[in-house]
């Protein structure tokens, strides 16, 4: 009897607003390691290191249980991960729509309000779920829906602290868990200490001379602080010398350089209005939502204004705030803004809540129209239902697309087949980190080609870097320069003098069109370049055999996912072909030379201007 009892008191609709998310996501989870920051994450959560600045301690310890399932590669493992910390992320926002909606009344049908409240909550969760920006973030490694899930267990806690407020029961204990999850989602993203204004707003907002409660803010510190105590993995990881272990945070001054993101460039472009434009729209409802979307949410500002006045307040001062940080005081440049589009996902979340709250009030406003007899009917409640339902059935169907990526083996067979490029001991250094980070998950995690050093451009100027290569660098002239006084590229042309006497040294497409290496010969061999002494003028014979051993998944059209840096894997393939083909035009091997052009225009049709002019300037049709 008390099975049935605690399973009548299951929320069907709670437990659809994740279930229904996962399965999608699940359904379009990338298989394995995408580009971007996605193969040094997995890398440092299967070692349980430390990822780039400022670390991610609760996403790498977050993500870690999961790469014990006995199924799938380590990087699906850890996209399953990220694809749950999404599911519940939605699950708060049917939770927050959910306390918001409690008392309200829709239609004098008691029934009938009730369960189309539920069903508006829902709705609510499962258009935050089909977002572009979290579907994006759910299907491979991101810490970004972790951020969001904690960000709404905080505005609810806080909701229900100030509901036995105004009920004369003071608890605290809201409050200090809500700090406790502050401090703990710091080591998600730093992103949080935006939202700090907004959650001190809900708290003071009640009563302003809260402010003067010095014991219970003490109380709350402490255990913002307790949270906070995540980073601890860093230091304690760093001692251990793990797989990665970024900025290598084994003492304090490594760790605030680490935490306080020391190892960015600090130069901002000069900004004129077009800029400032992009930097703002970077918070992009109507593409997130579509314009209807954002119309219920300013409907659902302007139905809960007066009476959920503070809780709206809240999400315009996380506007402002964001904003005035991200697009303000970072001023990204254009280039980069594509970056800090991801950092707006909790605003999005709380968005998402006033998309509720517009179909409630629209939903209301349309039912006044109908006696109670009617709007009991079977037709008005389907159609009720399909209306509501409409709004996320669309933003799924227009982002489901662009965020499939179940086919997605790009970034895998690109860092798989810069590898055969290689010959066995070799040195390959590496420019972009789309570039590098999947060979670190493929070499560390997938143990494949151990006996290659994989030397990323970027970082040779750092001190912690060049120590984790201890048989390189011991005796390295870099060690000896000063850090700020070293760009990348004169590290470069150091380092490969250092070792090019010793081994094969190689360079990948970025580093080839990053740097000048005028006092030596390049060899292409498929998507990589082996450096030669000699001069630079020489034309050596590439090698096309080694395109005979790549892997090419995904890459003619078949899988319809694309982002910019898949879009240029794709077109590193193309280039590279087309590359090798006007070498052998040079060479005089007219026939290799074509089939590699028309190679390169097969993958990448937009080359075919490129090519035309190429073959053009040999008389060749």
């Amino acid at each position: 009897m008390s099975n049935v009892k605690l399973w009548q008191r299951i929320d069907p609709f709670a437990v659809l607003s994740v279930s229904v998310p996962l399965l999608i996501y699940l359904l379009t989870l990338a298989p394995t390691v995408t580009f971007f920051d996605s193969g040094e994450f997995i890398t440092a959560i299967s070692s349980l290191g430390t990822a780039h600045s400022p670390g991610y301690p609760l996403f790498v310890n977050y993500a870690k249980p999961f790469t014990y399932l006995p199924f799938g590669s380590i990087a699906f493992r850890v996209n399953i991960a990220t694809a749950i910390s999404a599911a519940v992320a939605c699950y708060g926002v049917y939770l927050i729509v959910s306390h918001i909606l409690a008392k309200e009344v829709l239609t004098e049908d008691h029934g009938f309000s009730e369960l189309y409240k539920k069903i508006i909550a829902f709705c609510a969760a499962v258009t935050f779920a089909f977002s572009a920006r979290l579907w994006l973030q759910s299907n491979h490694d991101k810490p970004y829906p972790l951020i969001a899930f904690l960000s709404a267990m905080i505005f609810y806690l806080l909701l229900l602290w100030r509901d036995s407020y105004r009920k004369g029961e003071e608890r605290p204990a809201y409050v200090y868990l809500g700090a406790f999850l502050a401090g703990l989602a710091f080591g998600a993203h730093q992103t949080i200490v935006l939202l700090l204004p907004s959650f001190a707003f809900l708290i003071l907002s009640v009563n302003w001379r809260l402010v003067g409660r010095v014991k219970e803010i003490i109380i709350a510190v402490f255990f913002a602080i307790l949270g906070f105590s995540v980073h601890l993995h860093m230091p304690v990881r760093a001692l251990q010398n793990p797989l990665l272990n970024w900025g290598d945070s084994r003492n304090l001054t490594q760790f605030l350089w680490n935490l306080l993101r020391k190892g960015y460039p600090v130069e901002k472009p000069a900004r004129d209005l077009s800029l400032l434009w992009a930097q703002i729209n970077a918070f992009n409802v109507p593409y997130e939502f579509t314009w209807f979307g954002l119309v219920l949410v300013l409907i659902g500002i302007a139905a809960f204004l007066k009476k959920r006045r503070d809780e709206v307040l809240a999400y315009l001062i996380g506007i402002v705030f964001f904003l005035l940080v991200i697009a303000g005081y970072f001023n990204t440049p254009a280039d980069m803004i594509f970056l800090t589009e991801e950092f707006f996902t909790p605003l999005y979340l709380l968005s998402a809540v006033l998309i509720g709250l517009g179909l409630f009030a629209l939903l209301k406003n349309g039912l006044a129209f109908f006696s109670a007899q009617v709007i009991s009917s079977l037709p008005v409640k389907v159609a009720a239902g399909a209306i509501l339902l409409a709004l996320p059935a669309t933003v799924c169907a227009l982002h489901y697309v662009e965020n499939d990526q179940h086919e997605n083996y790009i970034a895998y067979d690109y860092a798989s087949n810069t590898l055969r490029s290689l010959p066995q001991g070799a040195a390959l250094f590496t420019w972009g980190d789309s570039g590098a980070f999947p060979l670190w998950y493929l070499q560390g995690v997938e143990k494949m080609r151990d006996d290659l050093d994989l030397l990323h451009t970027p970082h040779l100027v750092f001190n912690w870097y060049l120590d984790s290569f201890p048989d390189l660098f011991r005796y390295s002239m870099l060690k000896s320069i000063p850090m700020e006084t070293l760009s990348p590229e004169n590290a470069l042309q150091l380092a490969v003098t250092e070792q090019i006497a010793r081994r094969p040294v190689y360079i990948d497409f970025s580093t080839r069109y990053s740097v000048q290496f005028s006092n030596y010969s390049l060899r292409q061999r498929g998507i990589c370049y082996q450096l030669l002494s000699g001069g630079g003028d020489t034309f050596l014979f590439p090698d096309i055999s080694v395109w005979n051993s790549y892997i090419l998944r995904g890459i003619s059209g078949e899988m319809f996912f694309r982002d910019l840096d898949t879009g240029k894997a794709i077109l590193i393939y193309a280039n590279g072909h087309m590359e090798a083909g006007e070498t052998l035009l040079r060479l005089r091997q007219f026939g290799e030379g074509v089939q590699e052009l028309r190679a390169a225009e097969k993958i990448a049709p937009e080359l075919q201007m490129q090519v035309s002019g190429i073959l053009s300037g040999y008389g060749l049709r």
